[in-house]
């Protein structure tokens, strides 16, 4: 009996020309959750990030700073991106960089097998390149400004390239990629990033340039070392190369391979969609090789209206953010405030409006009050174990909702969902008015079964938020002292959440800091 497939799921590989921004942020903190949630689902995963570190643009920016390609890629990623995702607190199981010797020489069988199956030939190329983009341009791609072609995405003048190139016959698989979205219009989502991509085949598609001969800072062609590969295709290969490309298969790269190809899910943003939906798929059907389930294009991160760049200065650092919120709270927003697919817009007013009434008031609030009540009225215990019908019917429901929107990368539906939940026990809490209760020992069973409803509706909060908000949620399981009465709670199934009863009689309540301490607007 084989082992069960492990969900493999990647964020693009991030060009490594600069510091991490939010937008490259929000891309891999949806990739961790969906992946925390995936585990505490039961499921092996493999979870991939990395950075692209050739190309012509990292050249020219070594050599405007006087230093050495690899040594202002090795200081960027040492010193920014790297400690970037520690810092958003990011969990994933590797870190590939395209400078790496086992994704250099991985990538040269890999094309030297093309080269030799027919998919790759000496030709010339002419025409207009986007050195920003490291893209060789469509006429649709560009746009007269000043008199001048320049690229739609940066606003910056082409270069026009004559080169003596090799290519890869990239028009060979028009049909068979038409045929593969036609059968599987889940292999690129959501359904309008498939229809460009449908609409971009049926428009004509050449053969691609994937060889550069006018610098040297890339992967060397090993049949012609006088040329490197284009930055793309040797930057698409990463996916395949960090698992195990090509080696044998009684090896540990070549079990790992069979462990988790074809990736489940390419997270990617919508301006590299081309790249991920129709080379990478090409590149891997002239290889023989299963074609990744599903290519997910997010949307844009809008600030003032404009997509983020680091060149229009549009750019925010995470620590701009976490800085004033919290890291938590940078994860939780993104994802809530913004459907997972569609252009989003961020601002400081609309985050901390969010994390006031959400965060501190709803989700904070609820738990500061229970230790307190806990504290005050059952001399710190979990009281007699409770059941309330309501309450547990709406968990029951909540978690099969946010289950299924979470795997579907609806991440603000299944939040929304958990959330909801939050605000209905907060309304219990107010309906039945524990403090009230407090005042006669008559009342003594009817308080202990609301607090503990609610301590157990916590519990379950817990869980639930947990891809979200690591770090909070961490701070809520010890605070109910579920981590020696129940474990880990990392170990907490999504499945066994909505078993009411859990939390046991007797645990050792304890009051923490505010989850979200209030915060003044800023100015």
């Amino acid at each position: 009996m084989s082992l069960a497939k492990t969900f493999y799921l990647t964020t693009p590989i991030y060009y490594v020309n600069s510091a991490p921004h939010i937008g490259h942020a929000y891309t891999t903190v949806a990739g961790d959750v969906l992946t925390r949630w995936r585990r505490q689902r039961g499921e092996s995963v493999w979870y991939l990030t990395g950075t692209d570190e050739h190309g012509e643009k990292v050249l020219r920016s070594a050599q405007a700073n006087k230093v050495s390609p690899q040594e202002w890629v090795d200081n960027l990623v040492e010193k920014e991106w790297r400690p970037a995702w520690r810092s958003l607190n990011i969990a994933n199981d590797d870190f590939i960089r395209t400078t790496e010797p086992r994704h250099t020489q991985r990538v040269q069988k890999f094309l030297t097998q093309l080269k030799d199956a027919g998919f790759i030939y000496a030709g010339k190329y002419e025409g207009p390149y986007c050195v920003g983009c490291e893209e060789f341009k469509l006429p649709g791609d560009l746009v007269e400004k000043d008199g001048k072609q320049t690229c739609l995405i940066h606003g910056t003048p082409i270069e026009i390239v004559k080169e003596d190139n090799w290519f890869f016959k990239l028009s060979a698989f028009v049909e068979p990629l038409l045929k593969h979205y036609r059968e599987n219009p889940d292999a690129c989502q959501p359904d309008t990033a498939r229809n460009e991509v449908v609409s971009f085949l049926n428009s004509g598609v050449t053969d691609l340039s994937i060889s550069r001969s006018t610098f040297d800072w890339g992967i060397t062609v090993p049949w012609d070392t006088d040329q490197v590969f284009y930055v793309w295709f040797d930057a698409l290969l990463n996916y395949a190369t960090a698992v195990g490309l090509g080696d044998d298969p009684d090896s540990e790269g070549g079990k790992k391979f069979v462990e988790v190809w074809p990736p489940d899910i390419h997270l990617v943003g919508r301006e590299i969609l081309r790249f991920h939906a129709v080379i990478w798929p090409a590149m891997l059907m002239a290889a023989g090789l299963a074609t990744p389930k599903k290519v997910f294009a997010h949307g844009w991160l809008l600030v003032g209206g404009e997509k983020m760049s680091k060149s229009k200065l549009t750019g925010i650092v995470p620590k701009d953010i976490t800085d004033h919120f919290g890291v938590d709270a940078f994860r939780y927003y993104f994802l809530r405030a913004i459907p997972f697919g569609s252009d989003g817009s961020f601002s400081w007013e609309d985050m901390h409006a969010r994390y006031t009434s959400e965060l501190a008031n709803d989700f904070g609030n609820l738990s500061s009050r229970l230790a307190a009540m806990i504290e005050k009225y059952c001399d710190g215990v979990i009281p007699a174990s409770s059941y309330d019908e309501e309450l547990a019917e709406a968990l029951s429901a909540t978690v099969e909702k946010a289950d299924a929107a979470i795997c579907d990368l609806d991440f603000q539906g299944g939040i929304v969902a958990i959330m909801d939940f939050c605000k209905q026990v907060n309304g219990y809490v107010t309906v039945k008015e524990p403090w009230i209760l407090a005042k006669d020992p008559a009342n003594k069973a009817e308080l202990d079964a609301v607090l503990y409803n609610t301590a157990e509706s916590l519990r379950a909060l817990a869980i639930l938020l947990n891809s979200v908000m690591p770090a909070t949620c961490e701070i809520l399981w010890e605070s109910l002292g579920a981590h020696k009465s129940i474990g880990a709670l990392k170990d907490q199934h999504i499945a066994d959440v909505s078993k009411w009863g859990q939390l046991p009689v007797g645990s050792v309540v304890t009051k923490s800091a505010s989850l979200f301490p209030r915060l003044d607007v800023i100015a």
